[in-house]
């Protein structure tokens, strides 16, 4: 008997309570198990869906993380998980997913995971060979996987982070700012937004073009590569890095992660990280255009992204007058507003030195 797993996360107001403290009993050892939960904690309070456990099993200590998924993302980090990172030979690098199981109606599916522990990849407190062991599993990813027989298979249950992302996303967003009621105190920050979005709507084909001619081939992306969701573990045998966090992950060019993941670090320290993700994929015949045109590759992808941000709040407006959605809709506004070069380049040098 495990004391406490039948009052696991009581009073948080979670689906599917009891097919998880089921599972959670068979993952720790079934009805022969003896022990009690002894920590359980809430790691992402505003979404509630994220949880670390620590049990104490038949005396020794056993650490989890708990997921809450919707049914769609759960199948696709599964997919992640059992077949598509064993497709090339990395399935010891994924998320360490230990079981899931379906809330009874179908609403939700929990996770549980093997805590990693306090192993996050560190982007301001750097440590080169950390870096480095990151930078070339995220290289071998995007290697591997590129023209592979599954990435159909990706973008049906994972979608699509090319150019249709941002054509979607710009497209979507017009769609959504034009349907919005303005009063007269919004109307310049409505008229800012759909200048911009207009903006990146006239640049679509040079933007396509760009993306044919320097992004690559397309592959398996992360799709949300921050460095959080990279853990640099020390072993025996090395340090072992393993990608958590999958609900993102989709078809696309490798720019599209590789942006992310610079913009985790300070300027100062990108150009030597791209330095070694250029290194590791020219192992594989990868060919990196110039700072200047991955700038403007990287630029398509955070434009696609910040676009994205404009139609949940603008739905919101327009379907529940929601206050706080103005506020949301400024706030992307100055991020259109502060998006600079991910990296440094001669032209961009020149012009600030002029």
């Amino acid at each position: 008997m495990i004391a406490g797993l039948d009052k696991l996360l009581e009073g948080h107001d979670q689906a599917g309570l009891s097919e998880l403290r089921c599972l959670l009993e068979e993952l720790l050892g079934g009805c022969a198990a003896e022990g009690r939960l002894i920590e359980q904690q809430m790691l992402q309070p505003r979404s509630a869906r994220v949880f670390r456990l620590r049990f104490v099993i038949n005396g020794q200590v056993r650490a989890m993380v708990l997921k809450r998924l919707k049914p769609e993302i759960a199948q696709r980090s599964e997919l992640v998980d059992k077949r598509w990172l064993p497709a090339v030979g990395m399935s010891q690098h994924g998320p360490a997913l230990l079981g899931s199981v379906a809330e009874r109606g179908g609403n939700c599916v929990w996770h549980v995971y093997d805590d990693l522990g306090q192993h996050e990849l560190d982007t301001r407190k750097i440590n080169r060979e950390r870096v480095r062991a990151a930078v070339e599993l995220i290289a071998q990813l995007h290697t591997r996987f590129a023209r592979h027989a599954l990435l159909g298979e990706v973008r049906l249950h994972g979608g699509d982070l090319g150019i249709h992302f941002y054509e979607e996303n710009v497209r979507d967003a017009i769609y959504a700012l034009e349907a919005c009621p303005a009063g007269r105190q919004h109307t310049e920050l409505r008229s800012r937004l759909f200048k911009r979005l207009y903006g990146l709507r006239r640049e679509l084909p040079q933007r396509a073009q760009a993306l044919e001619a320097w992004g690559g081939p397309e592959t398996l992306l992360h799709g949300d590569l921050w460095a959080i969701n990279i853990f640099v573990i020390p072993t025996a045998n090395g340090l072992h890095v393993r990608l958590i966090d999958w609900d993102h992950a989709a078809v696309g060019p490798a720019s599209y992660d590789l942006s992310t993941f610079l913009l985790r670090f300070p300027p100062q320290e990108r150009s030597w990280v791209l330095d070694l993700y250029r290194e590791q994929t020219s192992r594989a015949g990868w060919w990196l255009p110039s700072a200047q045109n991955l700038n403007f590759l990287f630029e398509t992808a955070e434009y696609a992204r910040i676009a994205n941000r404009i139609i949940w709040p603008a739905i919101a407006l327009v379907e529940e007058r929601a206050p706080w959605a103005w506020d949301a809709l400024a706030e992307v506004d100055q991020w259109f507003e502060g998006l600079e070069p991910v990296l440094p380049c001669e032209h961009e040098l020149d012009a600030a030195t002029i």
